[in-house]
């Protein structure tokens, strides 16, 4: 009896401090987002008239991990299905992360624009049976207008 009221407590304190980390590491993320806003972000492999000689290869990258809430509770949705959506908001995060890591790439650059966008994703420290974490790579074309 003792173990598993030891165990759900300190499954409630993952789940507190864990939902308090996300939400931070999300208002940190928004943050960024806004103060780079001025570097846009296009998929298009097409790059404009104006441009200034050349571009530059930026990246951003992010490795993110799952916590022990978010896979426990995996396995519940596992069992009947249903929206992961723990997994949902970590990928999300991750996605954010990257490319706004790489608009700071662009920027210490000079850079106006970001074409050619691509994100490549990886499964990290992966066992049978459970999931690590992920890692997002995000990559382009860093360009400045004339």
């Amino acid at each position: 009896m003792g173990g598993i009221l030891v165990a759900g407590i300190l499954l409630v304190i993952g789940i507190i401090f864990g939902s308090r980390n996300e939400r931070r590491h999300f208002d940190r993320i928004e943050q960024a987002e806004e103060e780079l806003s001025d570097i846009k972000i296009f998929n298009i492999k097409t790059l404009p008239d104006n441009l200034e000689k050349g571009g530059a290869l930026v990246t951003g990258n992010v490795v993110i991990a799952v916590d022990y809430f978010k896979v426990f509770i995996a396995g519940f949705i596992m069992l009947f299905g249903g929206r992961m959506s723990a997994y949902e908001k970590m990928m999300e995060r991750a996605r954010r992360e990257a490319l706004v890591r790489m608009q700071r790439e662009a920027k210490k650059i000079g850079a106006d624009a970001i074409y050619n966008t691509r994100i490549e994703f990886s499964a990290v420290g992966q066992r049978p049976n459970k999931i690590g974490g992920a890692e997002l790579l995000a990559y382009g074309t860093a360009v400045r207008f004339s």
